[in-house]
């Protein structure tokens, strides 16, 4: 039977050989042809599973191929957590041979007294002798230095840097990782700027790997196309695009699944819309690795302060100038869409909200009391008054008990639909900093219904507030193309919930806060 190659992406698929598009063409603002030519040291900087080992491998394999220079890929991932610099510089070293042998590229056994200094004799001794070719040196990884081990690192590049040259010092060299490397290059240089005799001037070699345009996620399935005939529908297409904002391993992910797993790997009837939607539903359940590893970040104070400001939509022009905001960033986690921050795909909005809601989740008992109609759908009506009821008896104990009263509202109002639901049907999430509101879209068993959530703060009216409400939820629902309509040709039921936050609500009674008020198409709560 005839072997098809596979996606390029880890994980349950298993694949055999890839399809992948050239990394080196998602390189944003890279001088490719002049790093070597004039003697040049930059940085790379991309977040996970974004094809950045991938390039630099396929990078070395061609220089080496040529006659311009030798190229050695390196990953410094043994280092981590080394905070010695003894320690930390030989085990630099020995990856170095590790990596060097692995290639056949021949490396020197360095002889000294100063382990501190190992680096920097290692680079010296190598360039002798790959000589009379320059050596080039792709360094992965180098985020996982910490302090005075990453200052003794790029202070033993810097010493050598001034010397470089065919057998003397590697003419160029590439520090790759997830984060751009500004304040590290400082405090190389002793908290002083960086000057144009810096061997990393940042600002003018700090390049970026973006993610795939929509052409690039339907050149990669149009791979397969060629191989197999196997054909995939418009439709689907910009779902995948849609979903992943053109994230490479979500992009690959989908499009293994839907080939590998949805339909058999020997298929090649047509990947459609449903197809990828299943695949996206298994991805998410399954909280493959990559996923997964995204998810417990949140447990990081800094991290979920900013995912906290994103889904409650508040206004905080502070957000995108804290530090943990920049690594948000360079996490891939968040990104800045027309001037808005916000979570970087819905994929990531969807593993978020599972993740901050789950041990809510299980906090809250199975339901009792009947949330689906006579034809299965959800009577959304029946189990928001429920909702209501939760909240009433438990909402003022559990938020002292949680770590992001920001969102508690919108957190737990999630888990509760969530712990109903059970896992099944669909729930499409909106959230960005200063929205001001938090949307969710629901289907279940054919049907849809539209979740606006707001808070009412200090110096706010209810009334206001329900009008600018009652607008953009309307307005959410018609956004959709096609209208979002239930199985039986209706438009959406749109409900409208708002949590007073004010200090003086909690003076009132409970009978006094909670309202169920219909106003023409929108059902408003307020909790």
């Amino acid at each position: 039977m005839r072997r098809h190659r596979f996606f390029n992406t880890t994980g349950p698929c298993d694949p055999i050989r890839h399809y992948m598009l050239p990394p080196a063409e998602r390189l944003v603002g890279a001088q490719l042809h002049r790093y070597i030519k004039d003697s040049l040291y930059w940085i790379l900087h991309a977040p996970r599973q974004t094809g950045k080992t991938t390039f630099l491998k396929s990078w070395m394999r061609e220089i080496n191929a040529g006659r311009e220079a030798i190229a050695c890929y390196v990953t410094v991932e043994r280092c981590q957590g080394l905070l010695e610099i003894e320690r930390a510089m030989l085990a630099l070293y020995s990856a170095i041979r590790k990596h060097a042998a692995e290639h056949g590229i021949p490396v020197p056994q360095t002889e000294t007294n100063d382990t501190v200094s190992i680096l920097n004799e290692v680079l010296v001794d190598w360039s002798k002798l790959v000589a009379p070719k320059p050596l080039v040196v792709l360094f992965d990884e180098v985020d996982v230095l910490e302090g005075e081990v990453m200052v003794s690192f790029l202070r033993q590049l810097r010493d050598g840097f001034a010397g470089r040259g065919v057998g003397t010092f590697p003419v160029s060299i590439a520090l790759v990782g997830m984060r751009d490397l500004k304040d590290y290059v400082t405090a190389a240089k002793d908290g002083k700027s960086v000057n144009p005799g810096s061997p990393f001037n940042i600002k003018a070699d700090s390049v970026m790997l973006s993610n795939f345009i929509k052409d690039d996620v339907a050149h990669l399935f149009s791979q397969r196309t060629s191989e197999t005939g196997q054909q995939i529908t418009q439709e689907a297409l910009d779902y995948v695009y849609d979903q992943s904002r053109g994230q490479p391993w979500i992009v690959n992910s989908l499009f293994a699944r839907a080939t590998l797993r949805i339909l058999d790997e020997t298929s090649t009837e047509t990947v459609t819309l449903a197809h990828v939607q299943q695949a996206r539903q298994q991805m998410i359940d399954a909280r493959e690795t990559h996923l997964d590893a995204l998810a417990v970040r949140l447990d990081d104070p800094p991290i979920r302060s900013v995912i906290e400001s994103l889904i409650s939509g508040e206004p905080n022009p502070m957000l995108a100038q804290g530090e943990p905001f920049r690594i948000c960033l360079d996490l891939g986690l968040v990104t800045i869409d027309d001037g808005t921050p916000q979570i970087a795909n819905p994929i990531y909005r969807e593993v978020i909200a599972r993740q901050m809601t789950y041990s809510t989740q299980l906090a809250i008992p199975k339901p009792d009391w009947c949330w689906q109609t006579e034809d299965g759908t959800l009577d959304m009506d029946g189990l928001l008054r429920e909702f209501q009821d939760f909240w009433r008896t438990n909402s003022e104990v559990w938020e002292q008990t949680v770590d992001y009263s920001e969102a508690f509202p919108h957190l737990l109002l999630m888990a509760f639909l969530q712990r109903v639901t059970n896992g099944h049907g669909r729930i499409e999430r909106e959230y960005a900093a200063g929205r001001g509101r938090m949307d969710l879209a629901i289907e279940y068993n054919g049907k849809w219904d539209i979740i606006e959530i707001k808070l009412l703060r200090k110096g706010q009216t209810f009334e206001k507030l329900k009008a600018i409400g009652i607008r953009q939820v309307l307005n959410y629902r018609d956004s959709f193309s096609p209208p979002l309509r239930s199985k039986d040709g209706t438009l959406a039921d749109c409900y409208l919930i708002i949590f007073d936050r004010r200090p003086e609500a909690s003076q009132l009674t409970w009978d006094e806060r909670i309202k169920w008020i219909q106003d023409g198409d929108v059902t408003v709560l307020e909790c």
